[in-house]
């Protein structure tokens, strides 16, 4: 039985909304107040440089949280306005800071699903996707941002959306890292827009870099970074050895396999862990080891495939 006690998190994040703190020489941090379930204690932005900075994740459609941020680089200019995906906790704010500065605004593209819809699944409302985003500058693995006294690269790391960009700075080993890592929780990796495949790959993309502190899109900093995506992909790990274990038992739909696996689990988070056990139940018939009738969805029932 999965359970998160071997995930060393860390809900320690006394920042209140509206206040500047410089984190880091160089990096400042502004929390949003729009806490829930989902976002913890709200939307952190980050302010990179002096003088003329980059703004990371404007957050969600909120005036206030703007003109927070617009306070905070009063007498500074921005050029620049990174976006780490389209979620509308992180994006859909970006007009309300690009008006006033005229800064160009950096991402991976519009929203986009990590696969085609099924013809038999509905829309997700609760995916949160921003769908109006669209960035000036589209940018890739690996491409060079650079502003001012600071430089950040393109990490490309999709699996919670396809299109979640960190980025790193490699003259301090820091990664900004949206919501792929979070210190707090784990990620929602919820199908179509989010894929299981592609996170478990991004999560061992970053164990294989050199950033060992990550600023997160919600709560604190991430010290010894690379020890706790590792503590994640266990965690994964034994989230699908949980699902197969409750399948040997006999087939079952999700809602079935959550009450078996997620204990304790807050009401409010059912629907958004039912759609991760999806994630992990769209790898495993992928990779065929569990069946279903028609194509794996969240209203599907699933069983281990028959051995030969």
């Amino acid at each position: 039985m999965a359970n998160t006690d071997d995930v060393p998190f860390n809900r320690n994040f006394p920042l209140k909304p509206g206040v500047v703190e410089e984190v880091r020489p160089g990096v400042r941090r502004i929390l949003c107040n729009n806490p829930s379930p989902f976002t913890f204690t709200g939307t952190v932005s980050y302010i990179v440089g002096r003088g003329k900075v980059a703004i990371i994740d404007p957050g969600p459609d909120d005036a206030a949280h703007a003109a927070a941020l617009l306070d905070a680089v009063r007498g500074e200019t921005v050029t620049h306005i990174l976006v780490t995906h389209t979620h509308r906790d992180h994006s859909v704010n970006t007009p309300r800071i690009k008006g006033p500065t005229g800064a160009l605004v950096y991402a991976e593209g519009p929203h986009r699903a990590s696969r085609p819809r099924f013809e038999s699944e509905k829309h997700n409302p609760e995916s949160g996707a921003d769908r109006e985003f669209r960035p000036d500058a589209q940018v890739r693995d690996g491409d060079i941002i650079e502003g001012e006294g600071w430089k950040l690269e393109v990490v490309a790391t999709s699996g919670h959306t396809a299109n979640h960009l960190a980025f790193a700075s490699p003259d301090h080993k820091w990664l900004f890292v949206g919501d792929h890592v979070m210190g707090w929780s784990t990620s929602i990796v919820a199908p179509p827009d989010g894929s299981m495949v592609d996170y478990m790959a991004s999560l061992e993309k970053l164990a294989a870099r050199s950033e060992d502190l990550y600023f997160s899109g919600h709560g604190p900093e991430i010290a010894d970074a690379q020890r706790y995506v590792r503590f994640l992909i266990r965690h994964r790990q034994a989230r699908e050895a949980s699902i197969l274990h409750r399948l040997a038992k006999g087939e079952a739909d999700i809602p079935t396999i959550v009450r078996a696996i997620y204990i304790g689990i807050d009401p409010r988070l059912m629907n958004a862990a039912g759609y991760s056990v999806l994630a992990h139940l769209e790898d495993l018939v992928g990779r065929g080891i569990v069946a279903t009738d028609g194509d794996p969805v969240i209203g599907g029932t699933y069983r281990l495939a028959a051995r030969s």
